[in-house]
């Protein structure tokens, strides 16, 4: 079978490739009501782990202890040796990826809707997301995860990128030679995604990505959690704050156009917020995902649609971004067929109508908005659906090395946020720096950023990725050699050629290889955190 499966910070969404449908998978909880998801959670209780909808079903007991949002601690530095407190005891995170997928994947067989004929179907090939702006640990940890719960993963996209997918299976019609672009607004329960799509036919380019690695539905649910504290008179022990968090999340999740207040209930204790405060102090949450979807939307400008200028933008009467064409810092992107609003946390009105407001009418929500990147997925698993993407690299990765006989560092960038990645069973991307070296040794500090400044250095988030060291000369070549203490010392001359080459793979993974041409010692690399 061939399925889409969007990994979710609040919950998890399966989509099945059913002769050209991409129905979304439901569940049955341990109270018979069927789910469009799985919750990812995990309970403990004295050393015992439960996931998803087993973890559901004694959520409310008072012996069992609930985690929530654990995903988010992949964007966390050092998150392939991160453990997290479960019930008082320390459980690696990536044991608990596997815990939890290995969940999902008994849940698809025994507890869905699947259709029969596909249960007989024991291998299970899915297409699965990663953030936009997540980093190569958090990438490697989410491909292996899944294939050590048993699943066959036969392609990784980014988040927003599969939800122009679905943008397209449901829109078609809007988009035109004039407006070939879409932009993909994704706000899930953990991150927000946005991503700027060119659409010819069924083709899908994926030209710029953006985001915020740690903003999402968890964080209005803590802004609700903030009025609703300020307004008890006592404060809460960490029971107490977790059983509040909970009901502003379900109280959240509550709230439609019509919503004028918000009414949070722990037990016998009922505390009520006017929805208008509620938006108030979700209002600055929205700004930053527009002010990270800015940039994204000004790469319509420098693609092939051409650039445009607030004069040449549409106007109120044909639907255009009439806002935007005012903005004093981003031109009329009238190429824009539509921004495509998806995620779990989109679904707070105030989201919406932000973005009208600033965008005008041409902001589509998806009607599955927690389901449309599961779907988009499950379209890229249908390999007779036509549609094929060209997704982006969406981050920058490049290497300190030394220079100068070891007095200087200098950066290069080896791969930028627009490197295309390759499709799925084609060949790496390949880049080759071949060089005299200058030094006896080596030292290789590859990092990944936001971005990279015109000149060069990187910017934004900036994680050490691998520290390698790779001597130059037959002494530091030997078997047992400890490199991580040695200085780097300046060749009389110069010394062997090197070759060294980074290879980019179709899920955005990187792999370093260093070969001495003269002696033939090489090694390699594959570059996690």
């Amino acid at each position: 079978m061939r399925l889409g499966i969007d990994f979710g910070t609040t919950r998890t969404v399966v989509s099945l490739c059913d002769r050209g449908n991409y129905p979304v998978l439901s569940f049955d909880t341990a109270q018979g009501d069927a789910v469009d998801g799985i919750p990812t959670i995990v309970a403990a209780r004295d050393g015992e782990l439960r996931y998803g909808l087993d973890a559901l079903a004694v959520r409310d007991e008072p012996t069992w202890t609930t985690l929530r949002s654990f995903k988010r601690a992949l964007a966390a530095d050092g998150a392939l040796e991160r453990s997290l407190d479960v019930g008082g005891a320390r459980v690696p995170l990536f044991d608990l990826l596997v815990g939890f997928l290995s969940h999902v994947r008994d849940a698809i067989l025994t507890r869905s809707n699947l259709p029969e004929a596909q249960r007989a179907e024991p291998e299970m090939r899915v297409v699965v997301a990663t953030p936009a702006n997540a980093m190569g640990t958090a990438r490697f940890m989410t491909l292996e995860a899944f294939r050590r719960a048993g699943f066959h993963v036969i392609a990784t996209l980014n988040e927003p990128s599969a939800a122009g997918f679905e943008y397209t299976h449901a829109h078609q019609r809007t988009i035109s030679k004039r407006r070939d672009h879409v932009i993909v607004y994704d706000l899930g329960g953990g991150t927000f995604d946005a991503s700027l799509v060119r659409v010819t036919d069924l083709r899908h380019d994926a030209l710029v990505t953006g985001g915020v690695a740690r903003l999402g539905g968890d964080d209005f649910d803590a802004a609700l959690l903030d009025l609703v504290l300020a307004r008890r008179a006592a404060p809460v022990d960490p029971a107490s704050h977790a059983r509040w968090l909970e009901a502003c999340r379900e109280a959240k999740e509550r709230v439609g156009p019509n919503t004028r207040k918000l009414v949070v209930e722990v037990g016998d204790e009922q505390i009520t917020i006017p929805v208008a405060e509620y938006y108030e102090a979700c209002a600055p949450l929205v700004e930053r995902t527009i002010d990270a979807m800015l940039p994204v939307m000004r790469g319509a400008d420098a693609n092939d649609g051409g650039a445009t200028t607030p004069a040449d933008g549409a106007d109120a009467g044909d639907g255009g971004v009439t806002t935007l064409a005012d903005s004093a810092d981003a031109g009329a992107l009238d190429e824009i067929a539509g921004t495509y609003v998806v995620g779990g946390a989109s679904t707070l009105p105030v989201v919406s109508r932000m973005l009208k407001e600033r965008f005008g009418r041409r902001v589509f929500r998806s009607p599955y908005p927690s389901a449309a990147t599961a779907v988009g997925l499950a379209i890229a698993a249908d390999d007779t659906s036509g549609f094929t993407l060209s997704d982006r690299f969406s981050r920058a990765l490049g290497v300190f090395r030394e220079a100068g006989g070891g007095r200087d560092v200098t950066f290069d960038v080896i791969f930028d946020r627009e490197t295309a990645l390759p499709a799925p069973g084609s060949p790496p991307v390949r880049v080759e720096r071949r060089y005299r070296v200058a030094h006896d040794l080596g030292h290789f500090r590859v990092v990944e950023a936001t971005d990279v400044a015109d000149g060069g250095a990187p910017t934004g988030d900036l994680s050490l990725f691998a520290d390698v060291r790779f001597g130059f000369v037959p002494e530091l070549q030997r078997d047992g050699v400890d490199l991580a203490g040695a200085d780097v010392h300046r060749l009389g001359g110069l010394g062997t050629s090197v070759v060294e080459a980074y290879e980019l793979d179709a899920h955005g993974l990187v792999r370093l290889s260093i070969t001495d041409e003269q002696t033939g010692f090489a090694r390699s690399f594959a570059l996690t955190r």
